[in-house]
């Protein structure tokens, strides 16, 4: 170590004799700011009382989360594991699926008692914002009205506007709608091969917690996390929307964007109830009650056992000519290194909050 101040020259002595004695010197390393993403890994939390007559119990739901909050963060202390993934200077994105409404979408009850366990410890209501993409379905939904109670934002993307600098391009072209950044056409030569992320990505939340519910799609199986990462954050979906082996092939590359798929914390399965028929629409006869909330940081794993879910509850109330989902959006999710889409490797952990 020609050259080197004295107390280097020192170590480096050191180290030689330490290794040529078969000693290890372990120096202290500083702990990580947040936990390992534990791929394959979904931490079930169940209640026998969550519901009733399909209508979700707030004091329940509060422990289901606390309890699925410590698990996913990896402590049985609740503001330790919500600084895990989240700082105090995020804003933070409470992804729902409101469409189907209160009952069949994600439920607001279980939205609730995630915000006020994360404003519990200390983080600002004004940094939370509840989203999805249209303002219509929020509002259908209860969520503004829930919203103001908590002293939380809510918006849906389409309102906030689309960022022309941030996209996904592929050569598919489809009719755009009102509501997508190049309607009307502006350049016809290249318009409508572009989805581009919202500015409400883009600029103002930085932490995304998915909640979504485990309820049907005829195309993927589930409406859950993949789909509603994807779907919600850009404009000019329409062009793949119908067709699954588009959805399976474009999906998981918008999801994989810097604004989208990066920026999950960990995500919610609303499990309370399985409606594995209906999809958008409210079908109760179609649904069975589980009483679950699931948590992880692998959205692949979440969907593929929502997916599992429904279809064994098809096969107990089977219909003349439904088939079998194709499960390739989420083999493709896995191929990419999204999560774990291979049942056998899906590891369950499952928690009891009753006392």
């Amino acid at each position: 170590m020609r050259g080197a101040p004295p107390f280097l020259k020192f170590l480096s002595r050191s180290c030689r004799t330490l290794l040529a004695l078969g000693l290890v010197l372990i120096l202290p390393v500083a702990a990580a700011a947040e936990p390992q993403p534990q791929e394959g890994v979904v931490h079930n939390v169940h209640h026998p009382d969550a519901t009733h007559s399909f209508v979700p119990d707030r004091a329940v739901i509060r422990r289901m989360v606390e309890l699925g909050v410590q698990a996913v963060g990896g402590t049985n202390n609740t503001a330790t594991a919500w600084r895990r993934f989240i700082k105090t200077n995020d804003v933070v994105g409470f992804r729902v699926i409101s469409s189907p409404g209160a009952i069949s979408g994600t439920r607001p009850a279980v939205v609730e008692a995630l915000i006020e366990s994360l404003i519990s410890t200390g983080h600002p209501a004004r940094q939370i914002v509840i989203w999805d993409k249209r303002a219509r379905d929020l509002i259908l939904a209860g969520y503004p009205d829930l919203a103001t109670r908590l002293g939380v934002r809510w918006e849906a993307t389409e309102e906030v506007g689309w960022d022309e600098s941030r996209f996904y391009d592929n050569a598919t072209i489809g009719r755009l709608l009102i509501g997508d950044l190049e309607f009307p056409v502006r350049d016809r030569a290249n318009a409508g091969r572009k989805s581009f992320v919202s500015r409400l990505l883009t600029r103002d939340v930085t932490k995304i917690i998915p909640v979504t519910p485990l309820l049907s799609h005829s195309l993927l199986g589930v409406n859950g996390q993949i789909a509603s990462l994807s779907l919600g954050a850009v404009d000019n979906t329409m062009r793949f929307e119908q067709d699954g082996a588009r959805l399976a092939e474009f999906l998981p590359e918008i999801c994989a964007l810097d604004d989208i798929y990066p920026r999950v914390a960990f995500g919610v399965t609303d499990a309370l109830i399985c409606q594995y028929r209906g999809e958008e629409r409210t079908y109760l006869h179609y649904a069975v009650t589980l009483n679950q909330l699931r948590f992880s940081t692998d959205p692949v794993a979440l969907d593929a056992l929502s997916v599992d879910e429904i279809g064994r509850a098809r096969s107990v109330n089977p219909t003349e000519g439904e088939k079998p989902f194709e499960p390739r959006l989420y083999e493709n999710c896995a191929l990419v290194e999204m999560g774990t889409a291979n049942l056998t490797e899906i590891k369950v952990r499952k928690i009891s909050a009753t006392p």
